[in-house]
């Protein structure tokens, strides 16, 4: 199922500017989403050299946190966390960056079902069902990886150029800029602040940095780590097995599953009979959609190849037939998860990557805390400023079940080489309490956001 031979193309229209679908829930909070021009990557047909940013929070605002996805996720994953930003924090504006690799996703029958005009089995037919049954004509189409060997170039270059375009973007706007991101996204994070734009770092006119249990480890891969890794990527597919599941299933299951969990949640569950979904994602008991979605995903559940995909979502009933879910002592709420990877409410838009390119996961290693090292010159990433950030930039680095402690402690490390004040730094750290996704996913009660918001107001005084 991972293998590149099982990969065919699919069409895609690259819009400027994609529309939200309206909602009682989401009509207080202004949510925009435009792409503009990126950066001409070597190779890459010009439709896709874009970049997109999903825009939460009142045009007025001047103050903008822009926030980088992590590894197969994407800008709508951010969402509901950007609404509860945006609601406690009075001038501030969040941006949610959609990477290039996302214009190659179909969301014709997404949207669809987002908008009430198809069943959750067809929904999952179009994606999915139509793998182990031949009558289903009207399907997904895969992608070949030998039609986008160009993808092989969207490394950590590719992404900070792509970033810089919206950064600048922002700072247009004539407020505070802070740059943040996500597991990968705080990686991306560090490497922006540290790029080497002729002579100045990127963290130049930024006003703070955001580490969402992610960042970059200051020790980088070796050279002939960093060559080895490029062979091996030229002969393979430019695209990262999330968990084990080839591109672009795990991407399909996600989002095809988490919209199904919205719009028919009570249902006996669909992907529970589906012989290609993973035995090690189906309950052992008939269950809903929703609880088929949640199992699969819930940390005393899920498998541990999935960890970065895991919350705090509850558990199975404890009767019925199907089962349903129980969400007694979530720290996320199920439906808000499946809102966050569904990209509920915005047409054109879900919160996974189905196609994550290889080489931006190779060249993170290479980052090495903004620190020169030799598998730099090898891999094209340009992270060398990382003594000369600005000192009065503000760092909060939060902690959760992948990156613990030493997402803060990094944080920290490159504070110190710049000889900015640990007074600017916050870290905290819930590796025992969160899972890696319920910073962006907790509520009410969100440790993470507790501390983002007080943090953001400093910036904005500043």
């Amino acid at each position: 199922m991972g293998s590149s031979s099982s990969r065919w193309l699919l069409p895609v229209v690259a819009l400027l500017a994609i529309g939200v679908f309206a909602s009682s829930a989401s009509a207080a909070v202004r949510v925009k989403f435009v792409r503009i021009p990126g950066y001409k990557s070597p190779g890459t047909p010009a439709k896709y050299n874009k970049v997109g940013i999903l825009q939460t929070g009142p045009a007025s605002a001047k103050n903008v946190l822009v926030l980088n996805p992590g590894t197969s996720a994407s800008a709508a994953y951010f969402e509901p966390l950007a609404k509860d930003i945006v609601k406690k924090t009075k001038g501030w504006q969040v941006w949610a960056v959609e990477r290039r690799e996302n214009l190659l996703e179909d969301h014709s029958a997404l949207d669809q079902a987002k908008a009430g005009k198809a069943t959750g089995q067809q929904l999952f037919d179009y994606y999915l069902g139509w793998i182990g049954n031949p009558s289903i004509t009207n399907h997904f189409q895969l992608i070949p990886d030998s039609t986008v060997a160009y993808a092989k170039q969207w490394g950590m270059n590719t992404e900070i150029q792509d970033l810089r375009r919206v950064v600048l973007r922002a700072e247009k706007l004539g407020g505070h800029v802070v740059v943040g991101g996500h597991s990968l996204g705080g990686t991306i994070t560090t490497a922006y602040a540290t790029w080497n734009f002729g002579g100045k770092a990127g963290g130049d006119g930024l006003s703070g940095l955001v580490y969402i249990d992610g960042g970059s480890n200051p020790t980088p891969v070796t050279e002939a780590a960093a060559k080895a890794s490029l062979q091996s990527l030229q002969s393979g597919s430019p695209w990262l097995s999330f968990g084990g599941i080839g591109a672009p299933y795990a991407g399909l299951f996600n989002a095809s599953g988490a919209i199904g969990s919205i719009i028919d949640p009570d249902s006996p569950s669909i992907g529970q009979q589906f012989p290609l979904l993973p035995p090690n994602l189906k309950p052992p008991v008939p269950v809903t959609n929703l609880a088929q979605y949640g199992y699969a995903l819930d940390v005393k559940t899920s498998p541990s190849s999935l960890r970065a995909a895991q919350a705090h979502l509850g558990q199975l009933a404890a009767s019925g037939n199907p089962r349903g879910w129980d969400s007694t002592g979530a720290l996320t709420p199920i439906r808000r998860y499946a809102e966050m990877f569904g990209g509920w409410g915005l047409k054109g838009l879900d919160g996974t990557a189905w196609y994550h390119p290889m080489r931006l996961t190779i060249d993170a290693g290479a980052v090495g805390n903004g620190n020169a090292n030799p598998a730099q010159k090898v891999l094209d990433v340009h992270t060398t400023m990382g003594h000369k950030l600005p000192r009065d930039l503000r760092i909060y680095a939060f902690g959760a079940a992948l990156g613990g402690p030493s997402v803060p402690a990094a944080a920290k490390a490159l504070a110190k080489q710049s000889h900015i004040p640990q007074s600017n730094v916050v870290g905290l750290s819930r590796a025992s309490t969160y899972a890696h996704n319920d910073p962006a996913g907790a509520s009410p009660k969100n440790d993470f956001l507790s501390r983002l918001v007080p943090f953001l107001k400093k910036v904005g005084k500043g």
